[in-house]
C-alpha cells in the first residue's frame, strides 16, 4: 500500500511537468506568430515552465499548475490573434491590449471554454463580431474597444450567460442597437459610444438590466424620446446618452435613479423643463452636464439642494433667477451656465463653502455685483462673466486669487477701479475687461503678471500714463487698450515686449513719439495707435517689422518723411492719413488705390491725382504729358513687336504653354503692387518649385523684386497638360471647387500665420492663386531633409505655436468656423525668420453652426497619417478633426519622424509613438538631432500633441486651447478624469470656456 502511495506522487508531478511543458509549447507558437520588434518575448526562453515567463501567470505559484492568465499589454507586438492560446485548457484571462493585433476574430476562439476575461482593444481588428462569443458561457468581460469591427451586434449576443462589461466603444459597428442586449441580465456596464449605428432609439428592453452600473451610449445616432424603462435601472452609477439626436423632455422617471452619480445628455435636442420635483432622492449624484440642448424653464431649487461637483447647463434657455442654494454645496468645483437667459443678482455666498475652479456665467443677463466669495477657497482658476449686466466695483478680494489663470470680465457694467494687487496675478495668462466703466489707472504691480498673455482693456475710462513695468511682461501676446484716457509718452520699455503681436491703443491722449527701439517688436502684426497727440518722425526701423499688416497711425501730429523702410511691408491696412507729413510718398504707395491712406498731410506730394495741391500739378503737367508720351509710343512699339513675336512663335511652336491674356479676370483681396501680366508672363518650366495633388506651384520675381507665389491649379482631366487649359471640352467641377473652396476661405482672413492670399486669376479653364512667397518653403520639406538641422527646438517650439494659432483664428474667430481638413507639416510653409503660415485651402469647409456634431462630406479629405480616426468612417467634419491633424504635426516635430514609415510596420507615427513610450520610454521618441537641455519643455510639447491625437474626438482640446498649453508649456489640464470600465476617462470638457469672441 505505502509503495503504491509512493509511485502515485511519483506520477503527479511528472504528469504536472508534462503538462506545463506541452503549454511552454503553445506559447512558443503563438510567440511564432507575432512580429515582436522590441523583444517583449525576450524572456520566453530555455524554461520548460512558462510560469516565469514576462505576461503568464499559473494557477499556482513557482512552476507548478496550469498557466490561467496571458496578459500582453502594450508589448507592441504585431500579428494574428492567436488561436492557439484556446490550447491552454485552464486559460481564463487574455489581454492583448493595446497592441497591433491585426486581422478578424475566427470561431475557434469559442474552444477557449474557460475564458472569463478577453481584453483586445486598441488594436487593428477588423471584419465582423464572432456570432458564436456567447458559446463562451464564463465569460464576463469583452473589451473591444478601438478597433475596426464593423457589421452590427449580432442577436446572437442576447444569449451571453455571465457577461458582465461589454465594451465596443470607437468601431465602425451599424445597425440598430439590438434590443436583445436587454437578454444579458448579468451585465453590469454596457459601452457601445461612439460607433456609426444607424438612426434609432434606446431599446426600451435595456431597462431589464437590474445590475447595470454603467451605461455608456455616447455618439451612437440614438434618436427619440429617452425611455421611461431606464429608471429602472436601480444600481446605475453612470448614464451617458451625449452626442446624439434624442428629443422630448428629460422624463422624470430619471429621479429614480438613486445611486447614479454622473448623468451625461449634452449635445442632444432635448427640450421642455428639467424634472420639478424628485431631485432629493438622487443622493449620489454629483456631475450633471443636460448642456447644448433646447432645455427651457427655471432650475430648480431641489436639484442644486444636491452635493454637486459639477453642473454644466449651457447653452440652453434657461431662465430666472439662479438658485441661491447651490452656495450650500460644499463639493462644488465646476458651474458652467452660459448662453441662457438668467437674470438677477448671483448667489451672494457662491464660492463661500465650495472650492470653485472653473465658473462661467457668460451670455446671460446677470445683474447685481460679482460675488466676492467666489476664491475663497483659494482654488479659482478660471472666472468668465462676459455679456452681462454686472455692476459695481471688481471685487477686492480677487486681488489675492493667486489661482487665477483666465479673467473673462468685459461687456458688463462695472465701474472704479481696479484692484491693485489684481493687476499682477502671477498665474492669469487671460485678462478681459473690455466695455465696462472701469477707471484710474494700471498698477505698477502689473509687473508680477508674467504669465500675462493677452491684456484687453479697450473701451472703459483708464487714465493716466502706462506704467514702465508693462515692459516686465514677456508673455504679453496681444495688449489693447483702445477708447480709453491714457496719457503721457509710450513707456519706452514696451520695446521689450518681444511676443507683443497686438498693440491697440487708438482713441486715448499718448504725446510724445514712438520708442526708438521699435523695430525689437518682431512678432508685432498689428500696430494701431490712431487719434492720439504723437508727434516727431515715424522712425524708419519701423519697416523691419517683418509681419506687420496693419498700420495705423492717423489722427496724430507725426511730422517728416514718410520712411522709406514702409516698402519693405506688406501691409494689408495702412493709414497715416490727419498728420503733419512732408515730401514724397514712396514709390510704392504712390498709387491712387492708397489715396485715402494720406490724406489730410498738406505737406504729401506724390503722383496720385487729388492728393497734390494745384500749383504742383500745373507745374508737373507738361513734363509728365510728355514723359508720358514717350512711353506710351515705346509701349506700343515694344507690344506690336513683342506680340508679332509670340504669334510667329505659337504657330512654330504650338506651344502648350501660351495663353491669351485678354480672357483672364483679376479678383484682388489686398492692394496689389503688380498687375497680372507680371504673373502670367512668367509661368514657365524654369519658374516650378512645387507640385502637388491640386497643381503646380511657380516662383514669379516681379519687376520691383519681390517674389509670389503662384499655384496654378490643375485641370479636372489631366493633371499638368496645360493644353486642357485652353479648350472649352474639359469639365472643370474638380477645378473650380478646390479654387472656390481656396478663394472663399483665404480671400476673407487676415491673420498674421495664414499665408496671405494676394489675388486670383481666371479664365474659363484655368485658374491661378498668387500667394505671399516663403523663402523656407515647407515644414515637411525640411524637416525630414538634410536641411533639418536648421530647426532646432526653439524654432520648433515657435512652428508649433505660430501653426496652432492660424488654426484656433480659423475655429473659433472666423464666422462661421472654418475647418482646413488638410492640416499637414507640407501645408505649413515657412517665412525667412522660420515664421509659420498655414496653407493650401484647396478642401477647407465651413462649418454650419446649427450641425452638431460636425458636416457630412461625401468623400475623405486629407493626407494618409494626418487622419482623425473617426472622420474615415463617419466622414463627419469638425474642429475635432484638424485637431488631430495638428496633434501629429506636433509629433513630427518632437520626433522628426515622417507621419508614416517603413520603420512603423502598420503603425502610423501616433501609434509608434504611443507604444514606444510605453515599451523603451521618451528618449527613444525625442529627435536626437534636438539639444537635450530642451528635453522637459520638448516634453511638455510632446503630452500636447498625444492629447492633440487622442482617438475619442471628445478628449481632443480646442484649438484655442492647444495654444494656451502651447504657451504656457503644459501648466493646463482642460480636463477631469471620472472611472470608466474600470480606468480613468476624460470626463467631457469641451473647452466651453473659450466660447465667445476675443476682442
Amino acid at each position: 500500500m505505502n509503495m503504491l502511495l509512493c509511485l502515485v506522487f511519483l506520477i503527479l508531478p511528472l504528469s504536472s511537468c508534462y503538462g506545463l511543458s506541452q503549454e511552454a509549447g503553445y506559447l512558443h507558437k503563438m510567440k511564432l506568430g507575432f512580429d515582436d520588434p522590441d523583444g517583449f518575448f525576450h524572456s520566453w526562453t530555455g524554461d520548460d515552465s512558462p510560469c516565469s515567463w514576462t505576461g503568464v501567470t499559473c494557477s499556482e505559484p513557482g512552476s507548478t499548475g496550469s498557466v490561467v492568465s496571458v496578459d500582453l499589454s502594450n508589448a507592441n507586438i504585431a500579428g494574428p490573434f492567436p488561436v492557439v492560446l484556446c490550447m491552454l485548457n485552464e486559460i481564463k484571462f487574455i489581454s492583448f491590449f493595446n497592441n497591433s493585433v491585426n486581422g478578424s476574430l475566427s470561431d475557434e476562439l469559442t474552444s477557449c471554454r474557460k475564458l472569463e476575461h478577453l481584453n483586445l482593444a486598441q488594436n487593428y481588428l477588423t471584419g465582423e463580431l464572432p456570432e458564436s462569443l456567447p458559446e463562451l458561457t464564463e465569460l464576463k468581460v469583452l473589451d473591444l474597444t478601438g478597433n475596426n469591427f464593423s457589421g452590427e451586434i449580432p442577436a446572437s449576443y442576447g444569449r451571453f450567460q455571465s457577461l458582465e462589461v461589454i465594451s465596443l466603444v470607437d468601431n465602425l459597428i451599424s445597425g440598430k442597437i439590438p434590443a436583445v442586449v436587454g437578454n444579458i441580465t448579468t451585465l453590469k456596464q454596457l459601452n457601445l459610444s461612439y460607433n456609426p449605428f444607424t438612426a434609432g432609439e434606446i431599446p426600451a428592453e435595456i431597462g431589464r438590466l437590474k445590475n447595470l452600473e454603467v451605461l455608456w451610449l455616447t455618439g451612437c445616432n440614438l434618436i427619440g424620446p429617452i425611455p421611461d424603462s431606464l429608471s429602472q435601472l436601480g444600481q446605475l452609477v453612470d448614464l451617458d446618452l451625449a452626442i446624439n439626436k434624442l428629443t422630448g423632455s428629460i422624463p422624470s422617471s430619471l429621479t429614480e435613479l438613486r445611486n447614479v452619480v454622473q448623468i451625461e445628455l449634452y449635445n442632444n435636442s432635448l427640450t421642455g423643463e428639467l424634472p420639478k420635483m424628485g431631485w432629493s432622492k438622487m443622493t449620489s449624484l454629483r456631475l450633471l452636464d443636460v448642456s447644448m440642448n433646447l432645455l427651457t424653464g427655471n432650475v430648480p431649487e431641489e436639484l442644486c439642494s444636491l452635493q454637486l461637483e459639477s453642473l454644466n447647463l449651457y447653452e440652453n434657455e434657461f431662465v430666472g433667477k439662479f438658485p441661491d442654494i447651490i452656495s450650500n454645496s460644499s463639493n462644488l468645483y465646476e458651474l458652467r451656465v452660459f448662453g441662457n437667459r438668467f437674470t438677477g443678482e448671483l448667489p451672494e455666498s457662491l464660492g463661500k463653502k465650495s472650492p470653485l475652479t472653473w465658473v462661467d456665467v457668460s451670455n446671460n443677463m446677470f445683474t447685481g455685483r460679482i460675488p466676492g466669495s467666489l476664491c475663497d477657497k483659494g482654488v479659482l482658476e478660471e472666472v468668465l462673466m462676459i455679456h452681462n449686466s454686472f455692476s459695481g466695483e471688481i471685487p477686492g478680494s480677487f486681488s489675492k486669487c493667486r489661482s487665477l489663470k483666465r479673467v473673462r470680465l468685459g461687456y458688463n457694467k462695472l465701474s472704479g477701479e481696479v484692484p491693485v494687487g489684481f493687476w499682477g496675478l502671477p498665474q492669469v495668462s487671460l485678462l478681459e475687461l473690455v466695455e465696462n466703466s472701469l477707471s484710474g489707472g494700471i498698477g505698477k504691480t502689473i509687473a508680477g503678471a508674467g504669465n500675462l498673455s493677452t491684456l484687453n482693456i479697450a473701451h472703459n475710462k483708464f487714465s493716466g500714463e502706462l506704467p514702465d513695468e508693462i515692459g516686465f511682461l514677456d508673455s504679453l501676446n496681444e495688449f489693447s487698450g483702445s477708447n480709453n484716457m491714457f496719457s503721457g509718452s509710450l513707456p519706452a520699455s514696451i520695446v521689450n515686449l518681444e511676443q507683443l503681436t497686438k498693440l491697440d491703443l487708438h482713441n486715448n491722449g499718448f504725446t510724445g513719439g514712438l520708442p526708438s527701439g521699435i523695430s525689437s517688436l518682431k512678432k508685432l502684426n498689428e500696430l494701431d495707435l490712431a487719434n492720439n497727440k504723437l508727434s516727431g518722425n515715424i522712425p524708419d526701423k519701423i519697416g523691419e517689422l517683418s509681419v506687420l499688416n496693419y498700420l495705423d497711425l492717423s489722427r496724430n501730429q507725426f511730422s517728416g518723411k514718410i520712411p522709406v523702410g514702409l516698402q519693405n511691408l506688406r501691409l494689408n491696412q495702412l493709414n497715416l492719413s490727419s498728420n503733419s507729413l512732408t515730401g514724397d510718398i514712396p514709390p510704392v504707395y504712390a498709387k491712387k488705390m492708397y489715396i485715402t491712406s494720406f490724406l489730410g498731410n498738406p505737406g504729401l506730394c506724390g503722383d496720385i491725382e487729388g492728393l497734390c495741391d494745384g500749383k504742383n500739378v500745373t507745374r508737373n503737367v507738361g513734363y509728365i504729358w510728355l514723359l508720358r508720351s514717350i512711353f506710351v509710343l515705346t509701349g506700343c512699339i515694344l507690344i506690336i513687336g513683342v506680340g508679332w513675336f509670340f504669334w510667329r512663335y505659337k504657330n512654330f511652336k504650338k506651344s502648350k504653354d501660351s495663353i491669351d491674356k485678354s480672357k483672364w479676370t483679376l479678383m484682388s483681396f489686398h492692394k496689389l503692387s503688380f498687375s497680372e501680366y507680371e504673373i502670367l508672363g512668367a509661368l514657365d518650366e524654369d519658374n516650378v518649385i512645387g507640385s502637388g495633388s491640386s497643381g503646380k506651384v511657380y516662383r514669379v520675381v516681379l519687376s520691383n523684386g519681390d517674389a509670389v507665389a503662384v499655384k496654378k491649379l490643375w485641370s479636372s482631366s489631366k493633371k499638368g497638360d496645360d493644353e486642357d487649359l485652353e479648350n472649352g471640352s474639359v469639365s472643370t467641377s474638380v477645378l473650380d471647387n478646390g479654387f472656390e473652396a481656396e478663394v472663399e476661405t483665404l480671400g476673407k482672413i487676415r491673420h498674421k500665420n495664414i499665408v496671405r492670399l494676394w489675388c486670383c486669376c481666371s479664365t474659363r479653364t484655368c485658374k491661378l492663386l498668387v500667394y505671399e512667397y516663403m523663402p523656407n518653403g515647407s515644414l515637411g520639406d525640411l524637416l525630414h531633409s538634410s536641411k533639418s538641422g536648421l530647426l532646432d527646438w526653439p524654432t520648433r517650439y515657435k512652428i508649433a505655436v505660430d501653426a496652432a494659432e492660424g488654426l484656433a483664428y480659423l475655429h473659433h474667430d472666423c464666422v462661421p468656423a472654418i475647418v482646413h481638413r488638410d492640416v499637414k507639416s507640407n501645408n505649413i510653409l515657412l517665412d525667412g525668420d522660420f515664421g509659420a503660415r498655414v496653407a493650401d485651402f484647396g478642401v477647407a469647409k465651413v462649418v454650419d453652426g446649427n450641425e452638431k456634431g460636425g458636416n457630412s462630406m461625401s468623400v475623405i479629405a486629407g493626407s494618409c497619417g494626418y487622419i482623425a480616426p473617426e472622420y474615415a468612417y463617419t466622414l463627419r467634419v469638425n474642429e475635432k478633426s484638424d485637431i488631430y491633424s495638428f496633434g501629429v504635426v506636433i509629433l513630427e516635430l518632437v520626433t522628426g519622424k515622417l507621419p508614416v514609415d517603413p520603420e512603423f510596420g502598420e503603425k502610423d507615427l501616433v501609434k509608434w509613438v504611443c507604444t514606444t513610450l510605453d515599451q523603451k520610454g521618451v528618449d527613444v521618441v525625442l529627435d536626437p538631432k534636438l539639444d537635450s537641455c530642451f528635453k522637459e519643455e520638448i516634453c511638455k510639447v510632446l503630452n500636447v500633441g498625444l492629447l492633440c491625437t487622442s482617438p475619442l474626438p471628445i478628449n481632443r482640446p480646442s484649438m484655442r486651447r492647444v495654444v494656451k498649453m502651447l504657451q504656457e508649456i503644459g501648466s493646463v489640464n482642460p480636463m477631469r478624469f471620472v472611472s470608466k470600465d474600470g480606468k480613468l476617462t476624460p470626463y467631457y470638457y469641451d473647452d466651453a470656456s473659450d466660447h465667445g469672441s476675443v476682442a
